[in-house]
């Protein structure tokens, strides 16, 4: 049986070993030379580092509860605590939580938590943060944040239904993908880039002239001439975080390029140089030759070149 059907046997299988099926995966993903799916199966097996975006998916909701105290021996406790206060004086980061947990960890905390029950993280920090902000003339004890066992769960199914989706795709689109074996080395039937194409699509499910250009591939860009914003929005769809989209393009509005065939001026170029490895190793969603590929096209549109 090849690798592909084993992982689609083993991910279809009731309380199926996440950790086992993800192992068979980043295998086929080397096989089929796949940075953006060997990147993204390393994080759901490792966890996420710190500097990584994790996907939609891995973002869950928190509720918090506060105990306040009052004057004359007054106090409220466990009262809800909206989240529309909780972003206005703490930030959006307390009530969207990313767990960064690989997905061993994830399983585990769902096993130990009770049927029903819920999560709790450690809120403590926002008891300054709140502090006289909530109810008026009472202060704040205690604070605690709790995120469902559903979520969790959620998580779980995520990861299953994404690997279940990757893989039919790569048997419909790519037939020599479901050839590969455990003995087996990358081939040149495989084409990399258009692996590279379906992984990000299905992964963090970004649209299609976003991850285009594979050899003979065009991509769609809505970037006008001389306009920072589309190029930024644009950039910032296709993959790059927000803030390297913005630090690009402000490069590119303050130098000219060199010519036609080289759309870049000097200090863009040394940025995308200094920048790509962020591609190559999953910080940015599309992989490198995707990056070089929107990065190019946006510049020419940019500039008027195209």
């Amino acid at each position: 049986m090849s690798l592909l059907h084993q992982i689609q046997e083993s991910v279809v299988q009731e309380g199926c070993d996440l950790g086992s099926v993800l192992l068979k995966l980043r295998l086929l993903a080397a096989r089929l030379g796949s940075n953006v799916l060997e990147e993204w199966v390393k994080h759901e097996s490792e966890g996420y580092p710190k500097d990584a975006e994790v996907p939609s998916y891995r973002v869950i909701g928190v509720s918090y509860k506060g105990t306040f105290s009052g004057p004359f021996g007054s106090g409220i406790k466990n009262a809800p605590i909206p989240p529309y206060l909780i972003e206005k004086f703490a930030g959006k980061s307390w009530t969207r939580y990313e767990i960064r947990e690989s997905i061993a960890a994830v399983d585990e905390l769902v096993k130990s938590s009770a049927e029903g029950g819920s999560l709790g993280i450690d809120a403590s920090n926002l008891i300054l943060l709140l502090q006289g902000k909530i109810y008026e003339g009472y202060a704040c004890n205690d604070i605690s944040g709790s995120i469902s066992r559903t979520a969790l769960s959620e998580i779980q199914q995520a990861v299953r239904s994404r690997i279940l989706e990757l893989t039919l795709e790569l048997e419909k689109s790519i037939p020599a993908a479901a050839h590969v074996t455990f003995g087996a080395q990358k081939t040149q039937e495989t084409n990399s880039d258009r692996v590279q194409q379906i992984s990000q699509q299905i992964i963090y499910g970004n649209v299609t002239t976003a991850v285009a250009g594979g050899h003979g591939s065009t991509i769609s860009v809505s970037v006008g001439e001389g306009d920072t914003k589309s190029l930024i929005e644009y950039l910032a769809k296709s993959g790059m975080p927000k803030a390297d989209a913005t630090e690009i393009a402000e490069i590119m509005e303050k130098e000219k390029p060199i010519s036609n065939e080289e759309p870049f001026g000097e200090k863009a170029k040394n940025w995308i140089a200094l920048n790509l490895k962020k591609a190559a190793q999953g910080t940015w969603k599309m992989g490198v030759t995707v990056a070089t590929k929107v990065l190019s096209e946006a510049a020419l549109k940019y500039y008027g070149l195209k």
